[in-house]
């Protein structure tokens, strides 16, 4: 059962760890879309690893998102730094590996294709 704040300062602080839960959501789904490879290749940590980071940010933001975790708890902070991390500096570099191959070149005249 999720418990909503009827104090205007509780909720503003509940309002936040419900984002806070969306963008380690988001975080998470993004890191199962890459493939192990581009990890490594980016220099990070394995795919293994910060899925199970995120994964348990995750469920931290959920008992958050619940109201079962203040926002100034020290585990709701820790997982939204994980997922802020992980967006900030990894997803950047992984990116940069999404859709190359070891094998031949599929780039056009304008980019890949």
């Amino acid at each position: 059962m999720i418990l909503i704040p009827t104090n205007p300062l509780d909720l503003l602080f509940w309002i936040l760890l419900l984002a806070a839960f969306v963008i380690e959501i988001w975080a998470f789904v993004d890191a199962l879309r890459h493939q192990d490879g581009a990890y490594r290749a980016a220099g990070k940590q394995s795919k293994l690893i910060w899925l199970l980071i995120l994964g348990v940010a995750v469920v931290i933001g959920l008992g958050g998102a619940a109201g079962r975790l203040s926002l100034f708890s020290i585990l709701p902070i820790a997982a939204f730094i994980a997922a802020a991390i992980y967006l900030v500096d990894v997803r950047p570099r992984v990116r940069e590996f999404k859709g190359r191959s070891g094998g031949g070149s599929s780039s056009g005249p304008y980019g890949p294709w």
